[in-house]
C-alpha cells in the first residue's frame, strides 16, 4: 500500500513528521506538502503563479504552493503511481466546526478526495504542537483501522482530531459530526509606524455551539473525534422548498 501524506503547515512540521513515521509503520509512504506554512488557505489553487516542486530526499517533495496544489501535483505529476490512500497533518491545531471551511489540511484530503483517492485529515487540538509527537504510537494503531476501512462512501473524507492531552488519557474514539463556532472580536485595526492604518485578522475569543454529539464536545472530553464529511454541500430537504419560490426572468 502507497500512502501520500500532505498538510499545511509545511513539510518541515513537526505534526507530518508524526504522521508519517505513524504511516511508514503500515504502508509505504511519499510525502508531497508545502514549502511553508499554508495553514488558512482552505481549497485554493495557484493558477497565476508557476508551481515548483522541490524533492527533498528520495520521497519527498516540497512544493512552492498551496495543500490543494499539492495534492494535485502528487497525482498528477510527481509520482510513479497512484497512491492507495491520503494522510493530511497532524495539523498544528484544531480543525472542528466551521474551521474545515478554512483549513489547508482538510482540504488537501477534500482534493485527494475528488480525484478518486480515500482521504483522511488529521488535527492536533492542543496550541503547543510539542504534544503531537506523543501521538505517535497511537496513531500507529488507529490509522490503520481507517486506512482498511476502504469501504466508506465516495465523495466522503474523514476529519480526526486529537484532543489536547496525553494520549495516555484519551478515553475513546467518538464519531461526530460539526459542532458551530463563531470568532468573536477577531478583527484588529491598528496604525502603523507611519500612520496607515492596517487590519490582522485572528486572536479574539471563540464561541461554541456544541451539543453531544459534535467533534468539539467529544474533544473537550477526552475523546478523538472522527467526523465523517461530504463533498456535497446541497441542502437536500430545501430543495422543495426553493422550487416553490417560482423563481423566474
Amino acid at each position: 500500500m502507497l500512502i501520500l501524506c500532505s498538510n499545511d503547515d509545511g513539510y518541515l512540521a513537526s505534526g507530518l513528521h508524526t504522521l508519517v513515521a505513524a504511516a511508514r509503520s503500515f504502508a509505504e509512504v511519499c510525502v508531497v506538502a508545502p514549502d511553508r506554512e499554508q495553514s488558512a488557505t482552505s481549497h485554493a489553487l495557484t493558477m497565476h503563479a508557476p508551481l515548483r516542486a522541490h524533492r527533498i530526499d528520495g520521497d519527498t517533495f516540497a512544493v512552492t504552493g498551496t495543500p490543494t496544489d499539492c495534492i494535485a501535483l502528487a497525482l498528477g505529476a510527481l509520482l510513479d503511481r497512484r497512491p492507495d490512500f491520503v494522510l493530511s497533518g497532524v495539523n498544528h491545531g484544531p480543525n472542528m466546526g466551521e474551521d474545515v471551511l478554512y483549513s489547508g489540511t482538510v482540504a488537501a484530503a477534500m482534493e485527494a478526495t475528488i480525484l478518486g483517492v480515500p482521504a483522511v485529515a488529521v488535527s492536533y487540538a492542543g496550541e503547543d504542537p510539542v504534544g503531537i509527537g506523543e501521538y505517535g504510537p497511537l496513531l500507529a494503531n488507529l490509522l490503520p483501522q481507517l486506512v482498511e476501512k476502504r469501504d466508506f462512501p465516495r465523495e466522503t473524507l474523514l476529519n480526526v482530531n486529537l484532543p489536547p492531552i496525553s494520549p495516555t488519557e484519551v478515553k475513546g474514539v467518538c464519531i461526530t459530526r460539526l459542532a458551530r463556532r463563531v470568532y468573536v472580536d477577531s478583527l484588529t485595526r491598528a496604525v502603523d509606524p507611519k500612520g496607515r492604518p492596517y487590519f490582522w485578522i485572528g486572536g479574539g475569543g471563540v464561541e461554541w455551539t456544541a451539543p453531544e454529539g459534535t467533534d468539539f464536545h467529544a474533544v473537550e472530553r477526552g475523546y478523538i473525534s472522527v467526523t465523517p464529511l461530504h463533498l456535497d454541500l446541497t441542502n437536500h430537504a430545501l430543495l422543495a422548498d426553493v422550487e416553490q419560490w417560482n423563481l423566474h426572468l
